[in-house]
């Protein structure tokens, strides 16, 4: 488990990579492996964060702009940021507060998390720890749909106001850096809260062929708006506009589940063109620079969510941390938007 002593904002880390060399240095190998791990060659994983090199900005000048409008509205909630934390599991790995921190971390920057089924505390505990922060509930199509029903419906009596269905998630990936780990963590252990043993075994076991219909009738069961995260073609894309969606998260599980996929971020266009303005498009996967940010904005994202960087934040800082890397990303993205002077972007050849 991480270092649980947590430091005052002042004493935080200046910048993202800051924050990833200490987060590194405070966890253990097993919780290293499973953090910074993806799936068979890890191919996806890196070009993840490779994908953006290829992206140019092209700025405009002297456009009279001093400063930029961070804001936006995500289905209906206001945020200072287009950031918001992407859900992530094994919480209690890197801080003992896991999930209720990062709410917690999350509100006090000026936006929203998707917090994980995959906790280590109940999803009433941590929408307790900050409704505010606390703006939408994972599950994943994954296991008996009952069980899936039941957790979803207890989101929505919890206050959250959203809905995240991972549906690209029918059973793990092959991460090899978990399996070579002579210890691994125990995730019944840490990120059983809100399944009984029996519901984590059957879940876990991913022994049920899930559809997209069954995804509509656990959304619209909820009675909440609910996502579709996973999504990296047109072809789902129109698929969750069709069956439902109120959003979509162009995401590829951080490079988690099938390896040689697209980075998120090539394949947001093909996304954004798809759904054609019906609905909102999250995008996450790689972001590590302000400049990221501004060129999924630019390629159409209504909101950019971050992963690794978060849990970065929270074993390094707890709350505090979670917001630091959010205040951060903020910062750089306002810097790269003002010496834009505007969302034009061009790739250079593969």
């Amino acid at each position: 488990m991480a270092d649980d002593s947590s430091s005052s904002s002042s004493g935080l880390p200046p910048t993202l990579a800051a924050y990833r060399r200490a987060a590194h240095a405070r966890l253990t190998p097993g919780a290293l492996a499973y953090l910074e791990g993806g799936a068979g060659a890890e191919r996806t994983l890196r070009a993840n964060e490779a994908a953006f090199d290829r992206f140019v900005i092209r700025p405009t000048v002297l456009t009279g702009a001093a400063r930029v409008d961070t804001t936006t509205d995500l289905l209906g909630a206001p945020l200072a940021t287009p950031l918001l934390v992407a859900p992530f599991g094994l919480d209690r790995l890197f801080h003992p507060d896991g999930h209720r921190a990062v709410v917690q971390g999350a509100a006090a920057a000026g936006t929203v998390a998707i917090a994980s089924s995959s906790s280590g505390f109940t999803l009433e505990d941590v929408h307790a720890a900050s409704p505010a922060g606390a703006w939408a509930f994972q599950v994943s199509a994954l296991g008996p749909m009952g069980v899936v029903e039941r957790t979803a419906r207890r989101a929505a009596d919890a206050g959250y106001r959203a809905l995240c269905i991972t549906v690209d998630t029918p059973r793990p990936g092959w991460r090899e850096r978990t399996l070579e780990d002579p210890d691994p963590p125990s995730a019944l252990a840490l990120a059983s809260a809100n399944y009984g043993p029996e519901d984590y075994a059957e879940r876990t076991a991913g022994a049920v062929g899930w559809t997209w219909e069954m995804v509509a009738e656990v959304g619209a069961g909820s009675g909440i708006p609910w996502l579709a995260k996973g999504v990296l073609t047109a072809t789902d894309a129109r698929a969750a506009v069709a069956h439902g969606a109120a959003a979509v998260i162009v995401s590829n599980h951080g490079g988690r589940q099938l390896d040689g996929v697209p980075a998120a971020i090539d394949a947001l266009p093909e996304v954004v063109a798809a759904v054609a303005g019906a609905l909102p498009v999250i995008v996450d996967g790689g972001v590590r620079h302000g400049s990221d940010v501004l060129v999924a904005v630019a390629l159409g994202a209504t909101a950019v969510g971050i992963g690794r960087p978060a849990a970065w934040g929270l074993t390094v800082g707890g709350a505090d941390g979670v917001a630091r890397v959010l205040q951060i990303l903020t910062e750089e993205y306002a810097i790269a938007r003002t010496l834009a002077g505007g969302l034009d972007v061009t790739t250079t050849p593969a």
